[in-house]
Formats: structure tokens, C-alpha cells, sequence
């Protein structure tokens, strides 16, 4: 996938099985669970690219600060102020998406438009209110549904939002680069859309564990 960012969603699988991806050249892996992530950081190499595409909880924020590589999650402005402390107090700069909430389904979170404003123009007119964060860009989940039409819907929804986001950012010269959107079963639907970085899952490592 010509410049597109595959992150290897490794929740629940073994070191070993992570292990079998690395040595095949992936360096993109993407974990939902705190301590499960802290774990693998410890006993694997220390050139993966750890991401977190969990719900972030604002006090577990301390333990992945010294080491994660992105935040896909940012659902809340109060979370992104904890994100920006934690990082101020380790002095790390944290990459970081915020999570747009795109879908029909309530269950699955993330900011609307309206909470994404007031953050952009946050940073808009006080450059310093997130020094120690790096916005890298949006994310956003699809319905879970059989209907492609809604799922195409809601990727162009996200796109438009993110070219938006990135005309507002452009007065202080400020680019977002990534459209992080796409799992195993709608990825293609989400490239096609405009997404430059999918999470994939068990087309790699088969159905996950339950928990």
C-alpha cells in the first residue's frame, strides 16, 4: 500500500506472534490495553513503533508517555491536557490523532465538530497550550455495518472535516499529515477516501483473543 501507514493491531497476540511480524520488516504495531502495551514495550525491540488505539483512560496516560509513539485516541479536550502534562513532566514531545466521532453508533467514542473547533482554535491562538503534544492529525472509525454506501459516507465525512481542520491550521502554518482511518474489513473503502494509515488485524494474526 503506496504511502500508506499499515499499523499491525497486535492486541491480545503473543510476543511471539509480533515477533514473526517484525522479522518480516513491520515496525507499525497497534495495542488497545495499557498494561498489556507497557508489557510488550518491556520485552520486545525497542525499534517497533508502539501506537495506542485504545480508549485512553486520562490516569494511565503516565504509564505509555515515555515511550508511545502515537496516540490514536485523543476523544477529549480534557484527556489532551492530561496528555500535555504528563508529557511536560517527562519533557516529551507526544504525537498524538484526535478521535472524531463519525459513526451512527453512540457506543464508539470521539470529539464532534463542534469540540474539534474550539481545540483548533485553541491552538490557533495560543501556539504554547499544547507544547508538549504533536497534533499528527484525525481518526475515526465507520459504522460496523454491511452498508458501504454509509461506511464511503462517513470516510468522506472525516476527509472533508480533516481538509478543513488543515485550511484553519494553516494561518499559523501548521499542517496535519495523518488520515488515520480503515480496519480489516473497510480499508480499501478508507484508502479510496483519503485515509494514509489503516489498522489491521486479524487479516494479519486471525481472529483476536477474547478478553
Amino acid at each position: 500500500m503506496k504511502n500508506v501507514t499499515l499499523v499491525a493491531v497486535s492486541k491480545t497476540k503473543p510476543v511471539e506472534d509480533i515477533l514473526e511480524a517484525y522479522h518480516t520488516g513491520q515496525r507499525d504495531f497497534g495495542e488497545n490495553y495499557v498494561q498489556e502495551l507497557v508489557d510488550k514495550y518491556e520485552a520486545l525491540p525497542k525499534d517497533i513503533r508502539w501506537h495506542f488505539i485504545g480508549h485512553l483512560q486520562s490516569n494511565k496516560v503516565k504509564y505509555i508517555a515515555p515511550f508511545v509513539h502515537l496516540i490514536h485516541g485523543v476523544d477529549s479536550e480534557k484527556l489532551l491536557n492530561e496528555i500535555n502534562k504528563q508529557g511536560k513532566k517527562i519533557n516529551r514531545v507526544i504525537p498524538c490523532l484526535l478521535q472524531m466521532h463519525i459513526s451512527k453508533e453512540e457506543t464508539k467514542f470521539g470529539l464532534d465538530e463542534t469540540e474539534l473547533k474550539t481545540i483548533i482554535e485553541k491552538i490557533t491562538t495560543d501556539q504554547k497550550a499544547y507544547d508538549q503534544i504533536s497534533l499528527k492529525g484525525l481518526m475515526g472509525m465507520a459504522s460496523f455495518t454491511e452498508d458501504n454506501e454509509l461506511i464511503i459516507k462517513e470516510f468522506n465525512h472525516l476527509k472533508r472535516i480533516f481538509d478543513q481542520s488543515n485550511t484553519q491550521l494553516s494561518i499559523i502554518n501548521y499542517q496535519l499529515s495523518i488520515l488515520s482511518m480503515g480496519m480489516s474489513a473497510d480499508y480499501g473503502m478508507a484508502i479510496e477516501a483519503g485515509s494514509n494509515m489503516v489498522r489491521i488485524g486479524s487479516m494479519l494474526f486471525g481472529s483476536r483473543i477474547v478478553k
